[in-house]
C-alpha cells in the first residue's frame, strides 16, 4: 500500500507536488521541442527547460533536508520511503538533463553544417587576396597580425594575473575566516565547560547551605529545650518529675536563721 507523502508531512506533501509538476512541463515542454524546426526556437525552448530543471533540482534539494530533519522522528519504513523516493525524482531529472544535453549537441551540430560553407568561402577569399598582394604589403600585414597577436596574449596574461591574485586573496580570506572560527568554536567550548563547572559549584553549595541550616535548627531547638528546663528548674525546684541536668548544679535549699534566746 503506498504511502502519502502529504500524510508524512504537510511540507514534504508540498515539496513533492512542485516538483511532479515541474516533470509534468519538462515531459510537455521535450515533446513541444521535438516539433520545433527552428534552431533559434529549439534554442530559447531549451533554456526554458534548462531554468525549470534548475528549479527542480533546488526543490529536491529541499527535499532532501526536511527528510533528513525527519530521520530521527520517524520509523525506520517510513525514513525509507522518503529516500526512496528523493531517489526516483534525483534519477528522473538526471534523465531530463541527460535528454537536455543531447538536445543541445544536436543544435551545435546544425550551427556548424550552417556555417561550415560560408567560412571556407571567407578562406578563398582570403588565399585571393594574400595572392595579389606584394611582399612588402604581405610582411606589414604579417607584422601587423604578430601585433595584434601579442597584444591579446598580453591581455591574456593579465586576466590570469588578476585571476591569480583574487584567487590568492580569496584564498587568504577564507583561510583568516577559518582560523577565526576555529577561535570563536573554541571559546565556546571553554564557555560552555565554564557554565558547565559553575553549575556543578552552584549545586555544592546549595547543598552545604542546607545541611548548614539543618545543624543550625537542630542546634537552636537544644537551646531551646535547655533553656526550658532550666526556667522550669527554677520555677518548680522541688518538682521531682524532672530531671536534673548533668553538670547543673541543683537549687541550693532555703536557709533558716536560728535564734537562740537568752
Amino acid at each position: 500500500m503506498a504511502v502519502s507523502i502529504s500524510s508524512i508531512s504537510e511540507e514534504l506533501g508540498e515539496i513533492d507536488g512542485q516538483i511532479a509538476d515541474i516533470f509534468r512541463a519538462l515531459s510537455n515542454g521535450f515533446q513541444k521541442f521535438e516539433k520545433i524546426k527552428d534552431a533559434s526556437r529549439q534554442s530559447r525552448q531549451l533554456e526554458d527547460l534548462t531554468g525549470k530543471m534548475r528549479e527542480c533540482k533546488r526543490l529536491i534539494k529541499e527535499f532532501d533536508r526536511e527528510v533528513k530533519e525527519l530521520e530521527h522522528t520517524v520509523d525506520p519504513d517510513t525514513s525509507k520511503i522518503l529516500n526512496e523516493k528523493k531517489q526516483s525524482m534525483v534519477k528522473e531529472l538526471n534523465s531530463y538533463v541527460a535528454l537536455k544535453k543531447q538536445y543541445a549537441t544536436n543544435i551545435q551540430s546544425k550551427r556548424v553544417d550552417l556555417f561550415g560553407g560560408p567560412a571556407e568561402g571567407f578562406e578563398e577569399d582570403n588565399g585571393l587576396q594574400a595572392s595579389s598582394m606584394t611582399n612588402q604589403q604581405l610582411m606589414d600585414n604579417g607584422h601587423q597580425m604578430m601585433d595584434e597577436t601579442d597584444q591579446a596574449i598580453e591581455r591574456s596574461k593579465k586576466v590570469v594575473h588578476e585571476t591569480i591574485n583574487v584567487g590568492t586573496e580569496t584564498a587568504a580570506a577564507l583561510k583568516a575566516q577559518t582560523e577565526q572560527m576555529s577561535r570563536i568554536v573554541n571559546e565556546l567550548d571553554s564557555i560552555h565547560f565554564s557554565i558547565k563547572k559553575a553549575s556543578q559549584l552552584v549545586k555544592e553549595i546549595g547543598r552545604q547551605v542546607a545541611t548548614d541550616r539543618c545543624i543550625m535548627a537542630l542546634l537552636f531547638l537544644i537551646v531551646v529545650g535547655v533553656i526550658s528546663i532550666v526556667i522550669v528548674k527554677l520555677v518548680h525546684p522541688n518538682n521531682k518529675d524532672i530531671r536534673d541536668i548533668p553538670g547543673l548544679a541543683p537549687p541550693a535549699p532555703s536557709r533558716r536563721l536560728l535564734w537562740i534566746s537568752e
